[in-house]
């Protein structure tokens, strides 16, 4: 594939004019952008896939690890490789709302994520945090997620930066795998 590669612009139809740049298409965006897989509403039982998810295998939910009150599960749409989530089983929408035994093991199992994700990829930092409501930026409002994304010196250049795009070099089934087999036993 690389050999085809070259400096010179080339022509493709139907992408406006030729330029100096290849073009990296990543048409499962599109996916999120119109909305699949939102819940129609904030119920349980109006679609949401985060209640979904446990009834599935962890293959086919890309599920980590399962514990009594919380999952891990890979992020369908990642800000980078290894993206991945903590979340409850109960349908909640607000942090306030977790159980005090629902917060530590929402704790616990984004401390074995981070552990997971060094082993596995030699992440050298992590950005975690939530969102709270639709309008701090939380594409599934209903169903409380903390995000752990991992991080790497110069993951951040010219792609997400001018181009818009992130490069994933890995399927998320095998993300998936290669985090599950790192992921630490409990204490």
């Amino acid at each position: 594939m690389l050999a085809r590669m070259s400096s010179e612009p080339e022509q493709q139809i139907g992408v406006g004019s030729p330029d100096a740049f290849q073009r990296l298409w990543t048409p499962h965006r599109m996916a999120y952008i119109q909305g699949e897989n939102k819940p129609s509403g904030p119920g349980a039982g109006d679609g949401c896939p985060f209640c979904t998810i446990p009834a599935k295998s962890d293959e086919d939910g890309l599920v980590i690890a399962r514990g009594e009150l919380v999952y891990a599960v890979l992020n369908l749409y990642p800000y980078n490789g290894g993206h991945l989530m903590v979340v409850p089983f109960r349908h909640v929408a607000d942090y306030t709302d977790l159980t005090e035994e629902e917060t530590v093991e929402l704790g616990d199992y984004t401390k074995r994520a981070m552990k997971a994700l060094r082993a596995a990829s030699g992440a050298q930092g992590f950005n975690i945090g939530m969102n709270q409501g639709e309008v701090a930026g939380a594409g599934i409002a209903a169903h409380l997620h903390q995000h752990i994304v991992p991080r790497w010196g110069g993951d951040t250049n010219f792609m997400p930066v001018v181009g818009h795009t992130k490069v994933l070099p890995q399927l998320l089934a095998d993300t998936r795998r290669m985090l599950a087999e790192k992921w630490p036993a409990g204490a």
